[in-house]
């Protein structure tokens, strides 16, 4: 059904843009109800903003945090923070503060936002965001603004191009912003989002527990990669793995094989049946239906729903009983980025695509320590051993049967998975109480 918006003259902003794309119902609404309120222009109450820097990627073991765009993610900054050498900064003006807001400008995540607090001041950011800076306006205020509603189409109204989605200075200094918002409704979304910010700060130190004691048990406290640039190697051994490049038989693995002969270990494929997912083909992707959750959307934190594929109900039905995945199974990548996995916590109505295995357990072993092995040093060296592709790696599912598993006692199994779940519960808390605040600052503005 086709989508259209009568406008007066009068709207069209000047005619800087006369596209049918910017004058989209949802963002006339959006202006509208914003107007009610006299906003500001961004500009107007910006301290300063720039583009981030552009580095080449020789990163380093210490030095200043590089925050790129992809460490913008759904609950704020995250991901693997890399660092560079505090001699790549031009000057302090890349230094970010506390109260900073990082905004992707270009790619997949456009338009998502980060605010900068006290622990990530040593930091600067990388040339796919922009930093904003104000003392005019609360940041945490600005920062659930801009990840709400009426934040999220202004900057989708002002992107430009189609294939490469892009925000630009000029465009964000645009953004229509309420000042006239009460200070203590502001600090009340402070409070919001710091007790977020804490629930993400616990979950990460529950995970990190886990991880510890995971790597105590094994004997790996103190393992350093002990990666060889040669080796030799028996015939017997190529005949067995079917390879014979240098690149399987130098890898971390060996050495890393040798620190946990002491302990028990199984074959993946033994304690748990593996299950091929499927591709569907980009032609069955539709504008409603079920979520498609591709190998992109999934990281061991769990599935991001936002901007999914999906499928028809149709062909859903079709595909469901196979292909649904089920609460407490493990999702595992074998493409792209093969090794990431994830134990299911809630029912999906969702098809799983082909470049992630569903593993459902055949014998007694806690699903969360199984994922944290498989998401650890232990898991990740195989899938690095193993993985093939120059461009896109490929980590075949005969291979993942044989990843070796180390089998701990059942009572430290426990421990791990308690804390791997509170890590996630956590996550969840911090997620809702965000969910939390945007919802009080759209009814803040609905409610003029």
């Amino acid at each position: 059904m086709a989508v259209y918006s009568i406008i007066l003259k009068s709207q069209l902003e000047g005619a800087k843009r006369l596209d049918a794309e910017y004058y989209q119902p949802e963002f006339l609404d959006v202006s509208g109800k914003i107007s009610k309120l006299k906003p500001t222009k961004l500009n107007e109450i910006l301290d300063d903003i720039r583009y981030g820097l552009y580095v080449e990627p020789d990163y380093q073991e210490t030095g200043v945090n590089f925050i790129r765009a992809l460490n913008l993610v759904e609950t704020g900054i995250g991901g693997k923070i890399l660092k560079i050498k505090n001699s790549e900064i031009p000057s302090n003006e890349y230094l970010l503060k506390q109260g900073d807001i990082l905004i992707v400008r270009s790619g997949a995540n456009t338009g998502n936002v980060g605010l900068v607090e006290k622990n990530l001041e040593n930091s600067t950011f990388g040339s796919y965001t922009i930093c904003l800076r104000t003392t005019k306006l609360n940041p945490y205020f600005l920062y659930i603004f801009l990840n709400s509603r009426f934040g999220k189409l202004q900057t989708q109204k002002l992107q430009t191009g189609m294939a490469q989605p892009n925000l630009n200075i000029p465009n964000i200094e645009e953004i229509k912003i309420p000042l006239s918002i009460e200070k203590t409704k502001q600090r009340e979304i402070e409070k919001i989002v710091l007790n977020s910010f804490s629930e993400l700060e616990n979950s990460k130190s529950f995970y990190s527990q886990a991880e510890e004691i995971l790597l105590k048990e094994l004997g790996l406290a103190d393992y350093e990669s002990e990666e060889s640039l040669c080796g030799v190697v028996n015939f017997s051994e190529i005949k067995k793995n079917k390879r014979m490049d240098a690149e399987f038989f130098t890898s971390g693995w060996q050495a890393l094989e040798r620190k946990i002969k002491n302990t028990a270990t199984k074959k993946l494929g033994e304690l748990a049946e593996i299950t091929k997912s499927i591709e569907p083909g980009a032609e069955e992707y539709k504008e409603t239906g079920k979520q498609f959750i591709r190998v992109s959307s999934l990281s061991k934190e769990g599935i991001n729903l936002n901007d999914q594929k999906l499928l028809d109900d149709k062909l859903y039905q079709e595909l469901k009983k196979d292909y649904q995945p089920e609460i407490g199974e493990i999702l595992l990548t074998k493409d792209a980025t093969p090794g990431i996995a994830y134990v299911l916590k809630e029912n999906l109505e969702a098809i799983v695509a082909g470049g992630i295995l569903r593993l459902k357990l055949k014998e007694k072993i806690e699903a969360e320590y199984l994922a944290l092995i498989l998401n650890s040093l232990v898991g990740q060296e195989q899938a690095e051993r193993d993985a093939g592709g120059s461009i896109i790696k490929h980590w075949k599912p005969e291979q993942i049967k044989n990843v070796l598993i180390p089998i701990i006692s059942n009572d430290k199994q426990k421990i791990i998975s308690d804390l791997v779940k509170k890590s996630f519960d956590a996550r969840k808390k911090s997620k809702e109480l965000l969910d939390e605040a945007k919802r009080k600052v759209e009814e803040i503005i609905e409610n003029n």
